[in-house]
């Protein structure tokens, strides 16, 4: 998809620009695939805030969809391409031979009229679903299962795909958009092309009201506040830190320090890391 850039009519406008929804189909979503989507605004079930700078937004209904493709063998249209809410990419509404409706991730290619199917004797085909061991090595695949059954969970994001590496024994090797390389049991399931709406990561907000709409509140640096509030406040005028490093407003190291847990089980899969040296 391409970015619409409009004239500059407001100063809000005047660095904003949008994703052309132009080839998207122009229906209403599927009401049997809707599912009510309550807002938390960044709260827990105790009303406290566990994640920061989440509220108000505009209204969503949640689409259901498939990542699990578990209807084998059994070809699909697909029906329309339309904008999800919820996520970055563009979803399509697929019909099965036995009149069962799903959305899917639509991958970039995929166009109205087409036909998916998942299965181990699927074609190599834009849109279709296989066992990463009957994917030929150099196959750029998105929406990848980590265990098999569990349905996709990594290249899911718009314009990502993964590309099978290698094949050995009963782990494929993955290079994953990051740029890690990891090791999928070959019984996964993938979907094959990349994630539709390549051009999402260029447009731009242009304007404050813009990420209010999209449920995302100010975010104030901490060098501003007072020290009762955050550990960089406080001071005369622009003031240093103070102390070693940035810290978070609960005093955790801020920039260079690990969060992920350790001895987890799956690092053994992880052949080189993103951010590897």
């Amino acid at each position: 998809m391409a970015i619409k850039v409009y004239k500059p009519t407001t100063n809000g406008r005047r660095n904003m620009s949008v994703t052309d929804y132009s080839k998207l189909s122009k229906v209403a979503p599927e009401r049997s695939l809707l599912e009510p989507l309550k807002k938390t605004a960044g709260r827990n079930s105790y009303g406290r805030i566990t994640v920061r700078h989440h509220g108000g937004g505009n209204r969503q209904k949640y689409r259901i969809i498939d990542f699990k493709r578990s209807k084998i063998d059994m070809p699909a249209t697909v029906k329309t391409l339309e904008y999800d809410p919820n996520r970055s990419a563009f979803i399509a509404l697929i019909q099965y031979e036995d009149g069962t409706k799903s959305y899917i991730i639509a991958p970039t290619g995929l166009n109205v009229g087409d036909t998916v199917v998942a299965g181990p004797a699927a074609d190599i085909k834009v849109g279709n679903a296989l066992p990463l061991t009957n994917i030929p090595t150099g196959t750029f695949i998105h929406n990848v299962e980590l265990y098999p059954g569990r349905g996709g969970q990594l290249a899911r994001a718009a314009g990502n795909a993964a590309q099978l590496m290698a094949k050995e024994g009963k782990y494929a090797l993955l290079r994953l958009p990051s740029g890690e390389l990891r090791n999928v049991p070959v019984q996964c399931m993938a979907t094959i092309g990349q994630v539709s709406n390549e051009d999402h990561l260029n447009v731009k907000i242009g304007k404050a009201g813009r990420t209010r709409h999209m449920g995302i509140r100010p975010t104030v640096r901490g060098s501003v506040m007072n020290p009762c509030d955050h550990p960089h406040g406080g001071g005369e005028g622009k003031s240093p830190i103070g102390r070693p490093g940035p810290v978070t407003p609960w005093g955790k190291p801020a920039l260079g320090y690990k969060t992920r847990a350790k001895h987890k089980r799956s690092d053994k899969l992880i052949v080189k890391r993103a951010n590897a040296k």
